[in-house]
């Protein structure tokens, strides 16, 4: 009994501080989704307009397309940071000269803000100074404009982000590789298991809580995007990569339409919930053997 008190007491500051800074913000944003509200209009008393703003959402074009921009951001990005994660993973499980500074060198993007990131990659792919189209033009003959070719806007910030969070995928999965028992793999190789049998029936199904938790976080953080794309190319060419977040906040702020904005808020957090819940029912979850 005095270890449940304990217990409670321990968590309580914690609980206060994400109901202050977590659940009564939430609240505050689902009230102001139902109202049409500028605070900086001639009158900026709250209107309420019941669903209205959610009907908007679901027939605005402009959400749509950005919806749709971030689907596809979202799954090369993270399709990507897992694959080349799991690749630098396993490089690093071995012993190679420099790995030490390599794994510090890997880890710096980690430790930068996103607005920073956000603005090294405008420098380094401004067409007059950024390095990336001096070697592509000099290499290749390819001239890199992200402000004028909505591909290339597209495929920049897919690998901005990949180079910010990889990193994270890389370290996570290292972490689940080490704590892997050795026996399974020296039985599947006494049994004469090839590599590739070894990854897809040994190997991917032990990490596939670790991997399936660094999805869930990785595919949260890229559904809200907004301090990188807004320094790297502020939503354009044209709206090419106005993803969800940059779109929330052209509504918020620029366009002062906070009602709106919420809406839009809590639609794509439900979408987010959603889609890590079918990953989890579909990938993680236990299934239970049929009866009968």
């Amino acid at each position: 009994m005095q270890s449940k008190t304990l217990g409670w007491i321990l968590l309580a500051p914690t609980m206060i501080i994400l109901f202050f800074f977590g659940v009564l913000p939430f609240i505050y944003v689902v009230w102001v989704s139902f109202h049409q509200w500028n605070p900086f209009a001639a009158d900026p008393s709250m209107i309420f307009n019941g669903a209205d703003n959610y009907r908007h959402v679901v027939f605005d074009p402009a959400f749509l397309a950005s919806l749709g921009v971030t689907v596809l951001f979202v799954f090369f990005a993270v399709l990507t940071e897992v694959i080349l994660g799991y690749v630098l993973a396993q490089a690093f499980m071995k012993d190679f000269p420099g790995k030490a500074i390599f794994r510090t060198i890997h880890t710096l993007p980690l430790i930068m803000a996103p607005i920073i990131v956000g603005s090294v990659w405008k420098l380094m792919t401004t067409p007059s100074i950024g390095i990336i189209p001096h070697f592509l033009k000099a290499w290749i003959g390819f001239d890199l404009n992200i402000g004028q070719s909505a591909l290339a806007a597209f495929v920049v910030t897919v690998v901005m982000d990949v180079w910010h969070w990889t990193p994270l995928v890389t370290l996570t999965l290292i972490a689940a590789l080490v704590s892997l028992p050795a026996d399974p793999f020296e039985q599947a190789q006494i049994d004469g298991a090839g590599k590739r049998q070894i990854f897809w029936h040994i190997t991917l199904p032990m990490i596939a809580p670790a991997l399936i938790a660094t999805v869930f976080i990785r595919l949260m953080d890229a559904l809200r995007i907004v301090d990188e794309v807004l320094m790297l190319t502020g939503g354009g060419p044209g709206s090419a990569t106005r993803y969800v977040g940059v779109h929330i906040f052209r509504e918020v702020f620029p366009r002062t339409n906070y009602g709106y904005g919420s809406a839009i808020s809590v639609v794509v957090l439900y979408l987010t919930i959603v889609v890590c819940w079918l990953l989890y029912t579909g990938l993680l979850a236990p299934r239970n053997p049929k009866k009968g």
